[in-house]
C-alpha cells in the first residue's frame, strides 16, 4: 500500500528519522510532566469543577488537558501564545517593531522579548488560576499559606517555560510547529480515555449525539484539508540571460498562492482570545465592590451566550487569519526576489505594480479561506444549538485543531522528502 510505502521510505532517511524520533520523546517527556501533580489538591473535585464550567473546560482542552490534574505544567503553552499576540499585534502599530519584523536579526530579537515576557504572564496567568480554584464552590484547595501559594505559582511558571522550550526544540526539527503539536498530543491523549468512557456508559439515547459529532468530524476533516489543499498558481515567467556562450532562463513557472497560509495559528489565537475575559472575570466574581461583581457576573453571562460567543469566535477566526498571513507573506520582498532573478508575472510591471498585484491576489483568496476556516470552526456551536449538547462544542474544537495540525505535519514531511530527492538528483 502507498502509506506503507511512504513510512519504509521516511524510516529509511536518517535524519528524518531521528527528527521523529526526537519529536516522540519530546513529546513522551510532555505527557510525563502532565502527570506530575503539584501536592495539596483534591483532583476529584477539580475535574468535577472542570466538568460543570464550560469556559474552564474548553482551557483545559486548550492547554492539552494538563489543568484537570493540577499538574507541574497545568497553565500549558497559554502564557506563551498570550505574549506573542501581544508581541505580534504591536508590530502592526508600532513602526519600530513592524521594521524589525521584515529582518532575520530582528524577528529573532522580538521571539527573545516574547519569551521573556512569557514568565510576567505565566505568573500572572497561574496566580488568577489558582485564585478561582480557592475561591471555587468544590473545595479544591485547602488552606494555603503564602509561602505555598508562591511556590505554586513559581511552580507552575517554571513549567510553561519547560513546554516552550520543549516546543521551540521540536520547531528546530522541521516536523511541525512545536507549540501546535504539544497541544495536539495533549488533546489526542484524552482520547482513549474518552473512548472508554463512550463504551461503558453507551446508552441508546446518546445515539444522536455520537452521530453529531460523526457528522462535525467528517465535515471538519474535509473542510480543513479544502482550505488547506487549496492554492492559486500565479504564472512567473524568467527573462532570458546571456553569459559567455550560454544561455540562462527563458523558463515558465509559478508562484504558489495557499488559501490558508496560517495553518492552524488563527484557530489558537482566537480560542486564546475568546477564554481571556471571562477567565479574568471569574477573578472578579466575588470582589467587595458591587459594581465589580456585578459588571464580571455580566461578563461570564454574555460569553456563555452561544449566539455572542459563536460571532465573536468566528469574527476572531476570520481575523486572525487575515492578520497572521500579513505577519508571515510579505509580497514586497517576493517581488522584490523576482525582479533580482530576472521573473515576472506576465501582464505586470516587475517591482510596484508586481507587490500591489500579489496583495490584491492574496487578499481576495484569505477572504474566501479565513471565511470557510470562520464556518468550520463555529459548526460545533451550531450543532450544540439544535442538540442542546454541551461537549459537541469542545469536542469539534479539538478536532478542528487536531487536523490541521496533523495536516500540516503531514506537509512539512512530505517537504522534507522532495528536497532530499532533490538534493540526491
Amino acid at each position: 500500500m502507498p502509506i506503507f510505502n511512504k513510512i519504509i521510505q521516511i524510516w529509511k532517511i536518517k535524519d528524518l528519522r531521528k527528527n521523529i524520533l526526537f519529536v516522540l520523546a519530546m513529546l513522551v517527556i510532555f505527557r510525563l510532566a502532565a502527570h506530575i501533580p503539584i501536592p495539596g489538591v483534591d483532583v476529584s473535585a477539580l475535574k468535577e469543577f472542570f466538568a460543570s464550567n464550560q469556559i474552564l473546560g474548553l482551557l483545559n482542552v486548550f492547554s492539552g488537558g494538563v489543568m484537570e490534574n493540577f499538574s507541574i505544567v497545568m497553565m500549558g503553552i497559554a502564557p506563551y501564545i498570550t505574549s506573542s499576540i501581544v508581541f505580534q499585534l504591536l508590530g502592526m502599530i508600532v513602526p519600530k517593531l513592524e521594521e524589525m519584523q521584515k529582518e532575520e536579526a530582528g524577528r529573532q530579537k522580538i521571539n527573545m522579548w516574547t519569551r521573556w515576557a512569557t514568565v510576567p504572564f505565566a505568573a500572572l496567568q497561574s496566580y488568577g488560576m489558582i485564585t478561582i480554584l480557592r475561591r471555587s464552590s468544590y473545595s479544591i484547595l485547602g488552606d494555603i499559606s503564602n509561602f505555598d501559594l508562591f511556590t505554586m505559582i513559581l511552580t507552575i511558571t517554571a513549567g510553561t517555560i519547560f513546554l516552550m522550550w520543549l516546543g521551540e526544540l521540536i520547531s528546530e526539527k522541521n516536523i511541525g510547529n512545536g507549540i501546535s503539536i504539544l497541544i495536539f498530543a495533549g488533546i489526542i491523549s484524552a482520547l482513549p480515555k474518552a473512548i472508554q468512557q463512550t463504551i461503558v456508559t453507551y446508552d441508546p439515547q446518546q445515539l444522536f449525539t455520537l452521530i453529531g459529532f460523526v457528522i462535525i468530524a467528517l465535515v471538519t476533516i474535509v473542510g480543513v484539508i479544502v482550505i488547506t489543499e487549496g492554492q492559486r498558481n500565479v504564472p512567473v515567467q524568467y527573462a532570458k540571460q546571456i553569459r559567455g556562450n550560454r544561455m540562462y532562463g527563458g523558463t515558465n513557472t509559478h508562484l504558489p498562492l495557499r488559501v490558508n497560509m496560517a495553518g492552524v495559528i488563527p484557530i489558537i489565537f482566537a480560542i486564546s482570545v475568546v477564554l481571556f475575559p471571562p477567565m479574568i472575570a471569574q477573578f472578579f466574581i466575588q470582589a467587595r465592590s458591587a459594581w465589580i461583581a456585578s459588571f464580571a457576573e455580566w461578563i461570564i453571562a454574555i460569553f456563555q451566550n452561544q449566539l455572542f460567543y459563536g460571532i465573536l469566535y468566528f469574527l476572531l477566526v476570520f481575523a486572525f487569519t487575515f492578520f497572521y498571513t500579513e505577519v508571515i507573506f510579505h509580497p514586497t520582498q517576493i517581488a522584490e526576489n523576482l525582479q533580482k532573478q530576472g521573473g515576472f508575472i506576465p501582464g505586470i510591471r516587475p517591482g510596484r505594480h508586481t507587490s500591489e498585484y500579489l496583495a490584491n491576489t492574496t487578499h481576495k483568496i484569505i477572504f474566501v479561506g479565513a471565511l470557510f476556516l470562520g464556518s468550520i470552526a463555529i459548526l460545533p456551536l451550531i450543532m450544540r444549538y439544535f442538540t442542546g449538547i454541551q461537549s459537541l462544542a469542545i469536542g469539534g474544537t479539538s478536532l478542528l485543531i487536531v487536523v490541521a495540525v496533523v495536516i500540516e505535519i503531514v506537509k512539512q514531511i512530505e517537504s522534507q522528502l522532495t528536497m532530499r530527492e532533490y538534493e540526491g538528483m
